[in-house]
């Protein structure tokens, strides 16, 4: 064999490992399932609501931040009980362990839709733009259309609460 064809072998071999390295990241990716996502109804004059829903990567991952044409600001927030007062404040990222579902709820994390630019009712949807981040501090994207529940409807999005926990009737 000519070093001339042994060179071109070996920098075709070496090409094919270098094709096959990046298809293998590409499948190694970050996902992130969002499942059973919606998004509190409002009344007229209401700036702000809450945006719900499950979380599951496939590694470990990061949910950053995120965004909607229906609010002004959106932001991550939790709530948690400070000197036996529960208190919502906004956080700046939520962990998301590898195949453990993170769950947003009513009550505990969520993503926080202010400065509403219009009311969200009931049959609705909402876009909702989700920004992740892997391990490697990459970003990436997904878009979701959140159904909307509207006020005092049915709690299907909420099963499993308390009565007393499900806010749609309750007068402030």
């Amino acid at each position: 064999m000519s070093t001339r064809s042994f060179t071109s072998l070996a920098a075709s071999g070496v090409a094919a490992a270098v094709l096959a390295l990046s298809a293998a990241s590409a499948w190694a990716q970050t996902t992130v399932k969002v499942e059973d996502a919606w998004v509190r109804g409002t009344v007229a004059q209401q700036k702000a609501t809450g945006a719900f829903m499950r979380l599951t990567a496939s590694q470990d991952a990061r949910l950053v931040s995120a965004s909607s044409p229906v609010a002004g600001v959106v932001e991550i927030h939790e709530m948690a009980m400070e000197n036996d007062v529960m208190k919502m404040r906004q956080i700046p990222g939520l962990d998301l362990a590898a195949g453990r579902t993170m769950e947003l709820k009513p009550g505990g994390y969520h993503v926080m839709l202010m400065d509403l630019k219009q009311q969200v009712k009931g049959g609705e949807s909402v876009p909702l733009t989700l920004v992740f981040e892997d391990a490697a501090k990459k970003r990436f994207t997904q878009d979701v259309s959140a159904p909307v529940t509207a006020l005092g409807g049915g709690n299907a999005p909420m099963k499993g609460m308390a009565p007393g926990m499900q806010h749609g009737g309750m007068k402030h």
